[in-house]
């Protein structure tokens, strides 16, 4: 097998790892703290495994100032999954995930207000599709019935923002390996949480250990260690379409397990958002091409 196709293996088993998330999270019956809390914990001892077989450790030391960068990324990636995950109880895991993937033109935003950069009209025109997308799928529920609902949306565009903060963070650690960042971040996100987790009752709750250490070992640790194996083989293009698997996969498993098929409107705002997340990522152009100068 070439580096290509592993890492196209990879890569597809990556993703579809993350779409199974959310059940395991619905399942184990925790709180979203203690749930973040016991993911960073177990998804720590893996990743520490990873940068010890691979010899990371020995690898450039961080400067303090990488070191303040990789705590600040570790408050918003657990910051990240405490919102997404309270987010599912709220809307759905469907729903909540496809809001979630609003997260490209949250970086677009943060590097026009942050560094300047420009915007061009192809990705004001995919950021424009991104926002319709968004309106369908608040739209889909009205009324007392819809306010868990609306309050579930906003939890998860606030958790692509702050997956956005932190892919910015990391954008600035050059050079630092990204298994000892994740690993970094992992231990923050334990610390933090560590006084709002709880220990699972294993009389009345003997499944919910078996949910947590999958979570940590394989959705986190093993996820990020096929992700980053698939970022090293692969063109950034491939890498943006086969993203698409996750959302594809947690949109089924919240069909298939919970019964929560999209509605007409949902379905409608999911496709324009991720239609324009593949364009922003991918790079497709809106409109005609410039005429050549002749």
């Amino acid at each position: 097998m070439n580096a290509r196709s592993r890492g196209t293996l990879e890569m597809v088993t990556a993703m579809c790892i993350s779409g199974t998330v959310g059940w395991f999270v619905v399942q184990s019956g925790q709180s979203p703290s203690s749930m973040v809390f016991w993911r960073c914990l177990f998804g720590a001892a893996v990743m520490a495994l990873a940068c010890w077989a691979l010899g990371v450790f020995g690898m450039l030391r961080p400067t303090r100032a990488q070191w303040g960068w990789m705590l600040l990324g570790g408050v918003a990636l657990a910051c990240n999954w405490l919102l997404l995950f309270s987010a599912y109880s709220q809307a759905s895991i469907a729903v909540a995930t496809v809001v979630y993937h609003t997260q490209p033109f949250m970086l677009v935003g943060l590097g026009v207000l942050l560094f300047g950069e420009r915007i061009s009209a192809s990705g004001a025109g995919w950021l424009g599709l991104a926002f319709v997308g968004m309106l369908l799928i608040v739209t889909a529920k009205t009324g007392a019935a819809g306010e868990n609902y609306l309050i579930g949306v906003m939890l998860a565009l606030a958790s692509a923002l702050l997956y956005a903060i932190a892919a910015i963070i990391a954008k600035r650690l050059q050079g630092v390996p990204p298994h000892l960042i994740v690993l970094v971040q992992l231990l923050v996100g334990a610390a933090m949480l560590w006084p709002w987790a709880q220990v699972p009752d294993m009389t009345a709750q003997p499944q919910a250990w078996a949910y947590l250490l999958t979570i940590g070992a394989v959705h986190t640790g093993l996820m990020s260690t096929l992700l980053y194996g698939a970022i090293q083989k692969l063109p950034t293009a491939l890498i943006g379409a086969l993203s698409f698997l996750y959302p594809a996969v947690a949109i089924l498993v919240d069909w298939l397990a919970f019964d929560h098929p999209l509605s007409a409107l949902q379905a409608a705002g999911a496709l324009a958002i991720l239609l324009a997340a593949a364009g922003m990522n991918l790079g497709w152009r809106l409109g005609p091409k410039p005429a050549l100068n002749t």
